[in-house]
């Protein structure tokens, strides 16, 4: 059962919507400010992947399942953990706004997490998802619209 309300984090990025798209689809970008651990990714449906991370005495292996792939328009994956009961899903949308692009991340509880991992407090994920699209993706497509 879920508890939790999505997360949902919008962002503006001036460059094209080519390039967000391979930003969150491409597995050389990604490695660049979403996960360095990643060792697979195509956005293709069913394409399933699986990376540790590992935070101070803990592994969280990722299981990532690709459940929908719109090119230059949405992606949706279910995401797991191999160590921890719980699935959820992440979506990525993109839109065209008067010459930038608009990126909605919702990430969703299916089944509740483990409330005594501090990695999966609903405030843990905010903050999370904020830094990496708000932040870490931000600095990325500015680096790449740059080159």
């Amino acid at each position: 059962m879920n508890t939790y309300l999505p997360i949902i984090v919008e962002e503006y990025f001036e460059t094209s919507l080519s390039k967000v798209w391979h930003a969150i689809t491409d597995l050389k970008e990604m490695k660049q400010w979403y996960f360095e651990q990643i060792t697979a990714f195509k956005a293709e449906k069913g394409f399933e992947t699986a990376f540790e991370v590992h935070i101070e005495d803990r592994t969280f292996t990722h299981l990532w399942t690709i459940q929908e792939v719109i090119p230059f328009q949405k992606i949706r994956y279910q995401w797991r953990y191999k160590e921890y009961t719980g699935d959820s899903q992440v979506v990525f949308e993109l839109k065209e706004i008067d010459e930038k692009v608009l990126l909605i991340v919702t990430a969703e509880y299916i089944e509740d997490f483990p409330k005594n991992i501090p990695e999966f407090k609903r405030e843990s994920g905010v903050q999370g998802w904020n830094y990496l699209i708000k932040e870490s993706l931000k600095k990325h497509l500015e680096k790449v619209s740059n080159i």
